[in-house]
């Protein structure tokens, strides 16, 4: 039997949809299956604090779906990376212990998915809904490509037109379903899901794709990090990493752009005294993560050493990690995806 209660054989065959998907999965020779873990930088401790997460964000999703604290109760990028959390692990729809709360999660999606396309919560207006839109799609892009259930496939074909129809002339997306501007925090979200839903089998436009990549490419500084916007600006550690997971999704190969932003990434990682002041901690170190993970060698084990040895310091005794300016579940939905980077598991990208 498997940690889902399958045997080898149905293990198999689940890993070998998610594999098709885009989610990168290792099924290595002598019998590990989903967690061959490198013991230099995955350890019990890891094991045992997503557990923990894990554990404490099933007991956060309500009866209705909705998942999150305060404005944040029905946001649906926090619901839907919580829904990614699950799935980092393993956890799929009405499957296992888990699959009761991913159910739930997708459901609450579901509800809002719009006739027009787009994926929102009335009057949500917490930073533009194509963030959660982007993540929603995303998470729905996964779902049907591990499970292929017919209620997804309409919504999300709806959302992914969508965002291609929404696309600016810069290339890029930003807080709205339309075309009035461009910045790279919205656009990641939008090719993160672009690039799931491609996986799945659904139809996006090579212009779409090119566009999107010229986008991104214009937004390097000279020092290798990325800025926010076209216009002159400083470069940022969230917003380079965001950029260069843009870039990943959207089928960009390794180059001296990737040299030189993960340079920056290493040069500028938050200090530990940021964790709690930083209101953009999670959402970098999910970016970097990511982006880290496709450059590899040194950078991203020196890189993953040290900011999960802070998460597990940080977390709580109930398992949750904590952030003062969005909410908890966030947090611990980052934090739960950023450890399990190792497991060759990961939530989009092949290496």
């Amino acid at each position: 039997m498997s940690l889902f209660g399958d045997d080898r054989r149905t293990l198999l065959k689940r890993l070998s949809r998610v594999s098709a998907l885009g989610l990168y999965v290792s099924v290595a020779p002598s019998g590990f299956l989903f967690g061959q873990k490198p013991k230099d930088l995955f350890s019990d401790k890891h094991q045992q604090a997503l557990q923990k997460g894990i554990d404490w964000l099933a007991s956060r999703v309500q009866e209705d779906g909705s998942f999150g604290e305060s404005v944040y109760q029905q946001n649906l990028a926090v619901v839907s990376l919580g829904g990614l959390a699950f799935l980092s692990r393993g956890h799929l729809p009405n499957r296992g212990p888990y699959g009761k709360y991913v159910s739930r999660l997708v459901d609450f999606i579901l509800q809002h998915a719009q006739q027009n396309g787009l994926i929102a919560v009335p009057d949500e207006s917490v930073r533009g809904v194509m963030y959660g839109h982007g993540f929603a799609a995303l998470l729905l892009a996964q779902v049907y490509g591990t499970t292929r259930q017919r209620e997804v496939r309409p919504a999300l074909k709806n959302a992914i037109d969508l965002i291609v129809s929404t696309q600016n002339d810069e290339g890029g997306w930003r807080y709205g379903p339309t075309k009035k501007d461009a910045d790279i925090s919205v656009t990641v979200c939008q090719t993160m899901a672009l690039r799931a839903a491609r996986n799945a089998g659904f139809f996006v436009p090579g212009q779409t794709i090119a566009q999107a990549r010229a986008y991104v490419r214009n937004l390097q500084n000279d020092d290798g990090g990325f800025r926010y916007v076209t216009a002159d600006g400083q470069s940022a550690y969230p917003r380079t990493g965001a950029a260069v997971v843009a870039l990943a999704s959207l089928g960009v190969k390794q180059n001296e752009l990737f040299v030189a932003a993960s340079r920056y990434l290493m040069e500028n990682i938050p200090k530990d005294s940021e964790y709690a002041g930083n209101p953009h901690y999670f959402y970098g170190q999910y970016y970097a993560a990511h982006a880290l993970w496709q450059v590899g060698g040194d950078h991203w084990s020196k890189w993953y050493s040290q900011v999960s040895e802070l998460l597990l310091r940080r977390q709580l005794t109930s398992g949750e990690w904590e952030d003062e300016s969005i909410c908890n579940e966030y947090a611990t939905s980052m934090a739960c995806l950023i450890l399990t980077m190792p497991n060759n598991f990961l939530p989009l990208l092949r290496k």
